[in-house]
Parts: C-alpha cells; structure tokens; sequence
C-alpha cells in the first residue's frame, strides 16, 4: 500500500523587500502569543502548538518548489487562528498586521526618510562597510581571521572622527547667530562622546565651549512614573525639570550666572545648586541629551540661535540570513555593558526595561529628526565582536527566562533577535586596539575622557 509522504519542511520565506531569508517557526509563536496576550492569554505551549500546524499547511500549500512570501504565512496564520476556535487572538493578530501595513504606507509616503533616517546617509554606511568588508558577520569573522581586526578599527575610528569634525564645521559656519549646540540621539548613541569631540574642534578654531549636563535635571527618582513591574522611567522628558532647564539656558543667554543640580544616579536622588556656570560672550552652551530635539526642553530659546546635531548608529551589518543589524539592538548591547558599571544595574534588568527606551524614542525623538541640521554614524562594526564576548552568554538565560512571560515578550524577541545576530560572530576578548579616544569606551571603560 502506498503512503503519502510527509510535507516538505519550510526553509526560506521571501519578505517584502523581496530578500530571501531563513524561515523561523519561533517567530510565528511569538507573534500568535502576543496577540493572544493582548486579549488576556497566557498559554506560550498553545502558541507553539498552533505555529507547528501553521507550518504543516505552509508546507502541504507550497511543498519543494515554492517559497511562501510573509503575507502567505499571516495569511495561514490568520485562517490557522480560526479554524483551530481562536477567533478572539485571530482578531488581535489581523488587528496588529493592519496596524503594521498603515505604518508601512505613511513611510512610503515621507520622501527621503524612512522613519526620518535620510536614504543617502544609509546608503553612504553601507558602502562604507561594503568597501572595507565588514558589511557581514562573516565578513568581520574573515577580518578578524586574518589578523586584521585593528586594521579595522583604525579605519572606523577615522570615519567617526571625521564625520564629527565636518559637524563641528558647519557649526563654526552659523557662528555668531547660534548659541546653543544640541548633540542628539537615542540611548546609548554616543552623545558624550561626540559633544567632547565636537567641543575640541570648535575649541581648535578660537571659540571657547561649556557643556551643560541634562543628566543633572533629572527629578528625584521617586517622582518618575512607573509601569505594572514597578519600574521607573527614566526615558521620558518629563523625568527632567524641563521648567528649570529653560530658565537656566535663558539666565545663560541672559549673561546671568546659574548653579545647576547634580543627581546620583546610584541614590536616585538631586541636590539642588552645585555646579556654578556663565557663559562668556564668545562662549556657545553645548547640550548633551536624549530629549535635545524636544522642543519643550529648549523652548525659551529661539529657533535661529541653536545647531541641532543627531547622532544614531546606523550600522549595516548583516547576519547570515541576510538581516540587517536593527539600531536599536546596537545601542541595547552597548547599554547593556555601561549600565552593569554605571549604574549598578545587570544586563537583564537592561534588557527588561528597554521598552521604556523605545517608546520614548519613537514619541519624543524619532518624529523631529527631520528638522536637524547634521547626522553623524555612531555605529562601529568593530564593536560587535567586542560585544559578543562580554554579553552573548545573556541572551539564552533570557531567551529562557522571558518565553512564557506574556509580559516580557519584548525582552524575549530582542533577545533572540541579538542572540541570532551575534551566535556565528567571533569574539574579541582583548579590547587593546580600541583606542582611549573611542567613542566605544564611553561603554565598555578605559576612555581617556572623564563622563
């Protein structure tokens, strides 16, 4: 008697850009779990219960021969989530995808910017990394084989600080109207870094530089807003004193003098009138900070008298399965180390309150990048391998810890998503060739500058 054989497994989907890449089961669970949690479910085993059949009906539709896109898997999931008696998840899950493809539809129509990224800076990073063979994990891994790991560094070093410097240029170029200069960027970009960088280049051409650190506005940490863990927020502008930092940038301007607070991150808590400063008159107030590009934060003074300068890392690195680097995960990995230092924080507890980071982000950053006058490439390409061995052994336990928490799930598909970046790349233990000057020391220790 004849048997019909079993279905030929899923390998490769295509995605909307049209790249082939790796299909991945997980990702299916993940999804229906989510949605199911929106409307109160809790059950992960269900969820991967129904991803399998989701898989079967993949496979039995497009066999050997074809390459289901992602619309034909929400498709099936969608049908799967209905015919197996969810129509509640089923619900949630189309509600999600429309969401997604409005977004998708109001980029499309932002001309140059893709969520307010210019093309031509993308473009220009990634013909960089192309160039010097870095653009993919195993083009690092071959880098790094042959020796010429420094070699690397050396070279990403040099574009950072050029970049920084052709900033510094334009500023010098609006000089005298501007008095203010904001570097700003996401967590974790490199602000500090940049704004000293930045600050010895206009000091080179005569011009005489004071730095205000926002850091010290924050309130007290018992006045910020918590979320259903418990966890203060630290992400939003509301965290900061945005009244006493206007009054302060006016005073400045003003030729007043002003003491600004100092806050311990450690205690959680800010004195009030420690750190005297005046502006001279050829001096330029420089302002560090997440929320530069919020406009409450600098409200008091006029458009005309400030330089906004954005920093992000838009690396362009790709995984095996040709997947591009997300910036976000760049920047939690770098945040991940610093806060395990600074601030007395393990890299999970990082990982966990990343949402927060995101969200402010995307309300308070993202919308005004549009309007700045320069954007600098943070992102190093040496960097990872530095990264995979100081924090790859993180992300199972938290692959583990968070797969079933329908709560977590976004620390659950950020871990797995940086664990499958970094599984194939090969660490670097020694950080010798990263130089004092680096813009990564402001993460991993040992700069030469004081933060």
């Amino acid at each position: 008697m004849s048997t019909i054989p079993p279905p030929a497994p899923i390998d490769r989907i295509v995605k909307r850009d049209g790249r082939e890449v790796g299909y991945d089961r997980d990702r299916i669970a993940t999804a229906i779990f989510k949605a199911a949690a929106a409307v109160g479910g809790s059950d992960r085993s269900t969820a991967d219960e129904l991803a399998l059949k989701v898989e079967r009906v993949l496979a039995q539709t497009y066999g050997e021969q074809s390459i289901p896109t992602v619309e034909d898997v929400q498709d099936v999931v969608e049908e799967t989530l209905i015919n197996e008696g969810h129509a509640r998840t089923a619900r949630a899950y189309i509600r999600y995808r429309t969401q997604r493809a409005e977004a998708r539809a109001q980029r499309r129509t932002q001309g140059q910017y893709i969520d307010n990224v210019p093309y031509k800076k993308i473009y220009d990073v990634l013909c960089w990394n192309i160039d010097h063979g870095c653009d993919t994990v195993d083009g690092i891994n071959r880098l790094i084989a042959a020796g010429e790991y420094p070699e690397l560094v050396r070279a990403a070093e040099k574009r950072y600080d050029e970049e920084v410097a052709l900033g510094a240029e334009r500023m010098l170029e609006r000089i005298p109207g501007i008095r203010i200069v904001i570097i700003a960027g996401p967590s974790s970009s490199g602000k500090t870094t940049t704004t000293i960088k930045a600050s010895e280049r206009l000091k080179a051409a005569g011009m005489a530089l004071k730095a205000i650190n926002v850091d010290h506005y924050f309130f007290d940490l018992e006045m910020h807003p918590k979320d259903e863990f418990g966890d203060y927020d630290y992400e939003t502008p509301q965290a900061l004193d945005l009244e006493l930092i206007n009054q302060h940038l006016a005073a400045l301007l003003a030729g007043q003098t002003i003491k600004t607070p100092h806050y311990d991150f450690k205690s959680g808590k800010r004195t009030l009138d420690v750190h005297e400063m005046h502006l001279a008159d050829n001096e330029i107030v420089l302002i560090d900070s997440l929320h530069g590009l919020y406009e409450a934060m600098t409200r008091s003074i006029p458009a005309a008298q400030k330089f906004r300068l954005y920093i992000e890392t838009l690396g362009q690195v790709r995984t095996r399965e040709g997947l591009f680097m997300r910036w976000a995960d760049n920047r939690l990995m770098r945040r991940m180390i610093r806060d395990s230092w600074h601030r007395n924080l393990q890299p999970l507890q990082t990982l966990t309150h990343w949402h927060y980071v995101r969200r402010s982000e995307l309300r308070n950053i993202i919308p005004f990048i549009d309007s700045v006058d320069y954007v600098v490439n943070s992102a190093m390409p040496h960097e990872l391998p530095i990264m995979k061995d100081r924090l790859f052994r993180y992300f199972p336990e938290a692959m583990k810890n968070y797969q079933d928490d329908p709560k977590r799930q976004d620390a659950y598909i950020r871990a797995k998503r940086v664990h499958d970046l970094l599984e194939y790349l090969t660490p670097v233990t020694d950080d010798q060739p990263i130089p004092p000057t680096s813009l990564l020391r402001e993460f991993i220790g040992g700069s030469q500058y004081e933060y």
